[in-house]
């Protein structure tokens, strides 16, 4: 037999093909400090700052051989990736700058201008590449403050 099982009233009921759901952050949305700046926006977010984001990630999937969805630190690995980093769009002259200081892996290069609605993208389309077959549906929300949040549910 394959997956998780559940006697109840002498029946059988199959685990690993129930659907589920995974929350990372939720209630305690994972904390990631980065800086950024919009290269080309008219206001003051066109100068390097930085946010304390706030990261909820919603998963959905069929339960794995051992009972969950995925392992939380697959979840965490993809996310921490941009935690104490710089994040610049690729055009952007301050990447090479952070090179020519040997500071090149202090920088996250994104192919579009570092928002919270891309950040969400990019960690969804990361999170669909490395994580299992199972999952079936990823969402991430990127708070940047609390007015300003992008991305799904």
């Amino acid at each position: 037999m394959t997956g998780v099982a559940l006697e109840r009233d002498r029946e059988r009921v199959e685990l690993a093909d129930t659907e589920r759901t995974l929350y990372v952050g939720r209630d305690r949305p994972i904390r990631l400090s980065a800086g950024h700046r919009i290269q080309h926006h008219d206001g003051k977010c066109s100068r390097p700052h930085g946010h304390n984001y706030e990261v909820t990630v919603r998963l959905t999937g069929t339960l794995s051989d051992e009972g969950w969805v995925v392992d939380k630190g697959d979840v965490t690995d993809v996310l921490e990736a941009f935690d104490h980093r710089f994040l610049l769009e690729a055009n952007d002259p301050l990447v090479e700058a952070f090179e020519s200081t040997g500071d090149g892996d202090g920088i996250v290069v994104l192919e579009h201008p570092p928002t919270a609605e891309v950040m969400s993208a990019c960690f969804e389309a990361e999170l669909e590449a490395r994580l299992p077959d199972n999952v079936t549906d990823v969402a991430v929300r990127v708070a940047e403050t609390s007015e300003l949040c992008g991305g799904g549910f």
